[in-house]
């Protein structure tokens, strides 16, 4: 008897804008604030038994504002904030090229999200992208995730919802019945 793959819903993040309050080329712990909301949206999320994965540009390496080594110090220490809301992160994905580069995970290119495939067994068309800019929102239907989330003021097109803040998204959710 066969046995079936069982394939998981995702909710894709980015980080900058997303996760964290967008400062400009954050590297530091000092300087990583939480947007408000956050865990409270990601614990929605986690009860609807969605897998969690950050994918995100930073291209503040590429360009010499910081270390590759800075950026994973940043993000250790953003993993354990999230492990003490009871937060799984699946994986971090980034993209550590200047956008000049040509390469194949700077989005809105898939790069990063085929290799989350690689390593996951996901239900892109019942997943979800939340970013803060066009890019991110291309990002998921270059990679034929099924829904996506914008936040910010931004003007971002073909998006499924737009919100002004974490905040909006979060009470939107919790009163919808979508996930």
């Amino acid at each position: 008897m066969k046995s079936k793959t069982l394939f998981h819903k995702a909710l894709f993040l980015d980080r900058d804008g997303v996760i964290n309050i967008d400062h400009g080329y954050v590297s530091k712990i000092e300087d990583f604030e939480f947007t408000d909301g956050i865990f409270e949206l990601l614990n929605l999320f986690i009860e609807k038994e969605y897998k969690l994965f950050i994918v995100t540009n930073q291209s503040g390496i590429g360009r010499g504002y910081y270390s590759q080594e800075s950026f994973e110090k940043l993000t250790e220490w953003m993993l354990d904030e999230f492990k003490k809301q009871d937060i799984s992160i699946e994986s971090v994905h980034h993209c550590n090229h200047a956008p000049e580069a040509i390469c194949t995970c700077r989005k809105p290119a898939t790069g990063m999200v085929d290799e989350i495939l690689s390593l996951n067994n996901i239900d892109l068309e019942n997943s979800w992208l939340i970013g803060d800019k066009q890019s991110d929102i291309d990002l998921a239907h270059n990679s034929g995730i099924g829904f996506t989330i914008a936040i910010g003021k931004r003007d971002i097109k073909n998006v499924t919802h737009h919100f002004s803040t974490i905040v909006e998204a979060k009470d939107f959710f919790e009163q919808s019945n979508l996930l």
